[in-house]
């Protein structure tokens, strides 16, 4: 049942963490504040902001999602409905709460609507593989 778990959940909860200031401390000032810098070869400055980890994180959350989407199993219908539900959180989110209309937010929002649709295309066809294997015998 864990396999069912929408890991697009992670990064929501990071951004509301650092929106709401539940952590002490927040606001869109807060995406913007720095974890990270490196001095490139070229002598530029590249920094990461805390928003551009959130984006990461997703990211990586989305490559974990589709990798479950490969898999078959009795929960797999389960947890495509809830990566949907998770979407519809974000949208709803976006649309509705002034704190998450910012850029960082509608990237993750695109990036959960990508596991959606990502997710029921290879389970698509996935399942018609599977159905075509027990056809030969």
């Amino acid at each position: 049942m864990l396999t069912a778990f929408p890991l697009m959940i992670v990064p929501f909860v990071l951004y509301n963490i650092a929106m709401f200031g539940i952590v002490g401390f927040g606001g869109p000032e807060w995406l913007a504040s720095e974890v990270t810098s490196l001095q490139m070869v070229s002598g530029a400055i590249w920094t990461l902001s805390f928003g551009d980890l959130i984006i990461i994180i997703a990211l990586v959350m989305l490559f974990a999602e589709i990798v479950k989407a490969t898999r078959t199993g009795p929960f797999q219908i389960v947890d495509h409905l809830l990566s949907l539900v998770v979407f519809l959180v974000f949208l709803i989110e976006f649309l509705l709460f002034q704190s998450a209309a910012t850029d960082v937010f509608f990237i993750l929002t695109a990036i959960a609507f990508v596991d959606v649709a990502a997710g029921f295309t290879v389970a698509l066809r996935s399942a018609s593989r599977d159905v075509s294997i027990g056809l030969g015998r």
